[in-house]
């Protein structure tokens, strides 16, 4: 395949080669997180000091969120031509939100009473360790309800949320600024095309950020392995088994549903996200990964006010990943220190977990604290169960991360379908590959004949044809012949084609 440029100044067709494997930052982040995990597990003393090179590289990341965010929000509701469309999209994304973390809750719920992934474990609470997790106890305990957590989407100060990091925050400043310049008419043009340039400067940046993905992901996979080893996973590995089973479920059966009944091709669409989903799962974090995928997304044909609003809040409550392993390891607890819940006491779990996914969203660890929360909020499986699991922590927040970001993704696009603010042809386009949106303006893909037989492709005016026995690639644009002028450029001045 080639890629063939149309946004060429020239007039000409500009032919892309096809970049070099190693290049390409999916494969560079898959061999780094397999690096990671072999360095970590033969030298595990050394490996497990490396927690700072992907800890650097998520902080850089966050450190562009807030801007990304503010100034897509804004340009995106600046050029609305109708500005009452936001509050139709911010309503069904709540309730989309709502329901399909509800679901992600009770798919862990039933999980976990098919499979009793803590059956037979036989655990004496006297016998556990409460002071390993009493740091997150307490942090659970200081968390924010969800009446507060709905007043802390207010910011103390214009820049706080900038400086905190609150993503929640930077997103209702951006919605009333972004109102705001709406309301002011002509007047607010110019700092509209400001804010056009400046997202041009702050992508370029994400960009260069996202070279040092590798770096990201192998740092982080070497200090995962290398301080809690492949060896801890033997003993909980039913848990941990159950955990991704269930989150695969959820993910090709609900999510799945969603995208079929979008017309989105699941598997095309998790191809064309294949560099942010390594990143994740390098990383655990789906962070780093949420600038590149707003572009991404926008790129396919989404709105720019939608992703700008819908993804944001999505990783503020739509947290599936999350909530999966919230039902699922707080009944897995109860199951190892042989509690037996009745069935309202497992309603009452669900409901209690059903508030405090949403009221410590944002919080860093967030999983393992709201999971706290949840179970001192309930008061009849003891906080101490769960040192049964944070040893392998780690190793389920690979999934919760993977889980919820893929969440947000289709959510995101299927809110923009429901309001008809995607281009479905284009989106079908782009994840085929029929057009490539790798680069900074749009590359039609097409196949180069060897029959002499005119090929169509993605444009309907361009069709691609070998001549001679040579082979040579010509290319015709709405009846113009395009001839070679070397470096794989096609110009539009060759002389017109004689009919045989």
């Amino acid at each position: 395949m080639a890629a063939v440029n149309l946004n060429n100044s020239h007039g000409d067709i500009q032919l892309k080669k096809k970049e070099p494997f190693y290049k390409v930052l999916y494969v560079q982040v898959l061999f780094a997180i397999f690096a990671g995990v072999t360095f970590g597990h033969f030298m595990p003393e050394i490996a497990a000091k490396f927690q700072p090179m992907g800890t650097a590289f998520i902080n850089l990341v966050k450190m562009i969120i807030g801007p990304v965010i503010f100034l897509t929000v804004v340009h995106g509701i600046g050029s609305m031509s109708d500005p009452k469309k936001l509050y139709k999209v911010g309503g069904r994304a709540m309730l989309y939100f709502l329901s399909l973390s509800t679901l992600a809750l009770v798919f862990g719920w039933i999980a976990a009473d098919l499979i009793k992934p803590g059956a037979g474990m036989n655990i004496d609470p006297a016998t556990l360790d409460a002071g390993s997790i009493e740091k997150y106890a307490k942090t659970a305990a200081e968390s924010k309800g969800f009446v507060d957590h709905l007043l802390h989407i207010i910011p103390k100060t214009f820049v706080s949320p900038f400086v905190e990091g609150e993503v929640i925050q930077v997103l209702f400043i951006a919605l009333l600024f972004g109102l705001a310049l709406t309301g002011i008419g002509e007047a607010g043009k110019p700092i509209l095309r400001g804010v056009d340039h400046l997202l041009t400067v702050v992508f370029k940046m994400v960009n260069m950020l996202m070279k040092l993905a590798p770096f990201g992901a192998f740092g982080a996979m070497a200090f995962t392995i290398g301080e809690y080893g492949l060896g801890s996973i033997g003993s909980l590995a039913k848990l941990i088994a159950t955990f991704y089973l269930t989150s695969a479920v959820f993910i090709f059966v609900v999510l799945g549903a969603v995208c079929a009944y979008n017309k989105i091709n699941m598997f095309k669409f998790f191809a064309y996200i294949k560099d942010e989903l390594l990143l994740v799962l390098g990383t655990s974090s789906s962070e780093p990964a949420l600038p590149h995928l707003m572009r991404k997304l926008e790129k396919a044909g989404c709105s720019e006010n939608v992703v700008g609003l819908v993804l944001p809040m999505g990783y503020s409550f739509n947290l599936d990943g999350i909530n999966i392993y919230m039902t699922l390891s707080a009944l897995f607890i109860a199951q190892a220190l042989n509690i037996e819940l009745t069935l309202s006491q497992e309603l009452g779990i669900l409901l209690v977990a059903v508030i405090s996914s949403k009221g410590a969203a944002g919080v860093t660890g967030a999983g393992f604290i709201i999971l706290a929360s949840t179970l001192s909020t309930v008061g009849t499986i003891p906080v101490a169960g769960m040192a049964l699991i944070l040893g392998i922590d780690r190793f389920m927040s690979e999934c919760r991360a993977l889980t919820s970001f893929i969440g947000n993704a289709v959510a995101t696009v299927a809110i923009a379908n429901s309001v008809g603010e995607v281009d479905m042809k284009r989106f079908n386009d782009v994840i085929y590959g029929r057009i490539d949106v790798s680069g900074d303006t749009d590359s039609h893909n097409i196949s180069q004949s060897e029959s002499g037989v005119s090929v169509p492709v993605a444009a309907s005016d361009i069709r691609t044809f070998a001549t001679g026995a040579t082979g040579d690639l010509q290319t015709e644009v709405l009846g113009n012949r395009f001839q070679s002028k070397g470096n794989g450029v096609y110009s539009a001045k060759a002389p017109a084609r004689e009919d045989a």
